[in-house]
């Protein structure tokens, strides 16, 4: 265990919390007085709760689809699909 280490575990020394937003080119800056020039940190960086993915969620990606039937409309239906797709390899 380094000294700094041992020294974090001694003094117990408290997490800073930063809230901050994304810069261009996904950059993110952190500016607490807490935190002293040359020190080394850990950055451990997560979505806030109300963030969104970019690329959105479940829902809309399903409301994105086009309309239309989206499966067959009964079980026999959807083997006779599924047994002309595995004949169609054979071919």
């Amino acid at each position: 265990m380094s000294v700094d280490s041992w020294y974090d575990v001694a003094v117990m020394r408290p997490n800073i919390h930063v809230t901050t937003r994304v810069l261009p080119g996904g950059r993110i800056e952190i500016v607490s007085p807490e935190l002293k020039e040359g020190d080394a940190v850990e950055v451990t960086v997560r979505p806030s709760s109300g963030a969104r993915n970019a690329k959105g969620g479940v829902l809309d990606f399903l409301n994105s689809l086009p309309p239309g039937p989206r499966s067959a409309k009964s079980w026999e239906e959807l083997e006779r699909e599924l047994k002309q797709e595995r004949d169609s390899w054979d071919r």
